[in-house]
């Protein structure tokens, strides 16, 4: 059964670009749908692992973590193991945003909740998945206080706080088959306040990106960011298919307001070209990008006017933080990208 959060001083859902202490990669291996390209993605796993541990510590999953410490130690020199903490159990698949715990927290407490995570609507093999935070807090590795709800399906990449309690997320997903039904939209949203303790809800109801696997994740249309600031996915080709979603989206967003009466400062971030495999096109976005202590990662993807106008884009939300791109086309072939692959832990 699920435990209700009663403490008065617990804070909202926190934004992501609050002082984390973690970020959890599960990783790839041969027992994947990442077999076929196992070196390349591996490459860039490892890549990501190189960009946050100047910052940050990190907790990596994966079935044998021996190969994994083979491959750190041989491929990041120098690299501070003391800052990488390994866990070792069985996993279905690698995608640690929609597995991995969603953290409330108060001023010296953290309340870790666990979610059922069910392959984006029984899509795809879980229960090895769904079994992972369970055993990682029995490690100790996490202070704080475990909080199960995994009678309620919700995936971290459905989700985005701003930190002053208004959660972002998106019809097509939260309303898709197999994950919460018989529940209505108001019954989850009343959930969703309660679980997250937050003041308000919003509901994106327009988007979409060809090859999405999830039903829409908020993670890879529209973002959050400091000073009421929103990041979203733009089209500006009338040509392409998902133009008239993203622009009704746009309308959406421009029409919003924050939980004050203010408009949120609205930075488009133009989509990618088509990227297509094995004549699939995959749901290729910018949005999909990590915030960490210091840093920003954000995807590319060899579009070098693109590139360099989303990550300009995105340097101008976080002034603050370095701005690191990591080339995520063997990431976006399983249709996720670098924010799907990783979980902040506070």
């Amino acid at each position: 059964m699920s435990k209700e959060i009663t403490s008065k001083d617990i804070k909202f859902m926190p934004a992501e670009w609050e002082k984390q202490s973690a970020i959890m990669l599960t990783w790839p291996h041969k027992n994947t749908d990442w077999l076929p390209i196992l070196n390349r993605i591996t490459e860039t796993y490892t890549e990501i692992v190189s960009k946050i541990i100047p910052e940050e510590k990190i907790i990596i999953v994966a079935p044998d973590t021996n190969i994994v410490k083979r491959i750190i130690s041989s491929k990041i020199h120098n690299a501070d193991q003391s800052k990488i903490f390994y866990f070792e159990c069985p996993t279905n698949d690698t995608w640690a945003r929609d597995h991995a715990f969603i953290t409330l927290k108060d001023n010296e407490k953290m309340y870790y909740l666990d979610f059922k995570f069910n392959g984006w609507g029984e899509k795809f093999a879980s229960d090895k998945d769904n079994n992972i935070n369970k055993q990682l807090f029995a490690t100790g590795i996490l202070k704080g206080e475990y909080i199960n709800h995994l009678d309620f399906v919700l995936e971290g990449g459905s989700i985005e706080s701003d930190g002053k309690g208004t959660v972002f997320t998106t019809t097509n997903c939260l309303m898709a088959p197999h994950r919460n039904q018989p529940l209505s939209k108001n019954e989850i949203e009343n959930k969703l306040k309660l679980f997250l303790k937050a003041k308000r809800i919003v509901w994106i109801n327009h988007g979409n990106l060809i090859g999405d696997d999830t039903d829409g994740h908020i993670d890879t249309l529209v973002r959050i960011a400091p000073n009421d600031s929103i990041l979203y996915v733009s089209c500006s080709n009338k040509e392409d298919p998902q133009y008239y979603e993203l622009k009704a989206m746009e309308e959406e967003l421009t029409n919003l307001r924050t939980i004050e009466g203010h408009p949120y400062r609205l930075l488009p971030l133009e989509a990618p070209s088509p990227i297509y495999y094995e004549g699939e096109r995959l749901p290729a976005t910018y949005a999909n990008y990590l915030i960490i202590n210091g840093a920003v990662i954000v995807p590319t993807y060899g579009q070098d006017d693109k590139d360099r106008k989303a990550l300009e884009t995105i340097a101008s939300a976080f002034p603050d933080r370095i701005i690191k791109g990591i080339d995520s086309n063997n990431i976006i072939i399983q249709h996720g990208s670098i924010h799907c692959c990783t979980m902040q832990l506070y």
